[in-house]
């Protein structure tokens, strides 16, 4: 690849994403955007990726001639293997193993490697993610070092320089609240609160101080929990 000024944005809709794919704007010259339909419970967030790509055109001009091509992979086959919560209608809870039943197993490796393969053939230097330790939710998939050997078999596999960068990856919640006002300003801030999906239940319902949701899914209270510490740290305004 000649121009390591391109990148894609594992986009899923979700709050984390959404401030990647800001992080990404303001850094590289092309950003396109991947999505990944695995069947699962909250397919909302495809319908709000939408969403969100419209308002980052509209709220940001200086972004909007970078944002490039979007593109939805079907993945249902894989969905349905692991068998977890967020593919089928069951409480959440913690698994036999001591992770939680939201855990779809392998699923970051498998969305990076199809990732992978589509920047290879969009000379995409880049793969960028929102995975993070700090909020760690005992996914292993999530932890830099799985991110790191992965990035060197693709590399090998595929004959290629890809980055896996993850600028959330050493971050709290609250913290990822400030990256975003920092990124875009209230303005990027609201659009997030506003629009994006983070939920398990996949319900909209009525807008919390931190977003729609449910209230009470193990996504829904993490997100709460780090706008309100953000919050009390002394963001600055925001929309009500």
């Amino acid at each position: 690849m000649s121009n390591p000024s391109r990148a894609l944005v594992l986009f899923s809709g979700g709050q984390d994403s959404s401030v990647c794919l800001a992080w990404a704007l303001a850094r590289y010259d092309h950003v396109e955007t991947v999505g990944f339909d695995y069947g699962q419970r909250h397919s909302v967030e495809l319908v709000q990726r939408e969403i969100l790509r419209a308002g980052f055109v509209e709220k940001f001009p200086a972004w909007a001639g970078r944002l490039g091509t979007d593109h939805i992979l079907e993945m249902h086959g894989f969905g349905a293997i692991g068998e977890t919560a967020l593919t089928e209608t069951r409480a959440f809870e913690m698994g036999e193993k001591g992770l939680p039943n939201t855990y779809v197993p392998g699923r970051n490796l498998v969305f990076l490697t199809y990732a992978a393969a589509l920047a290879d053939r969009r000379g995409l230097e880049s793969l960028v993610g929102g995975m993070c330790e700090t909020d760690f939710s005992g996914y292993p998939d999530c932890r830099r070092e799985s991110l790191d050997a992965l990035e060197i078999a693709l590399n090998l596999g595929m004959a290629q320089t890809f980055r896996i960068e993850t600028p959330l990856m050493w971050l709290t919640k609250a913290e990822t609240w400030g990256l975003a006002q920092s990124l875009g300003g209230p303005d990027l801030v609201n659009l997030i609160l506003e629009d994006s999906h983070t939920c398990y239940r996949g319900l909209r319902g009525d807008r919390h101080p931190w977003g729609h949701g449910c209230g009470d899914c193990p996504a829904c209270d993490l997100r709460a929990r780090g706008y309100s510490e953000w919050i009390a740290a002394g963001s600055p305004d925001v929309a009500p």
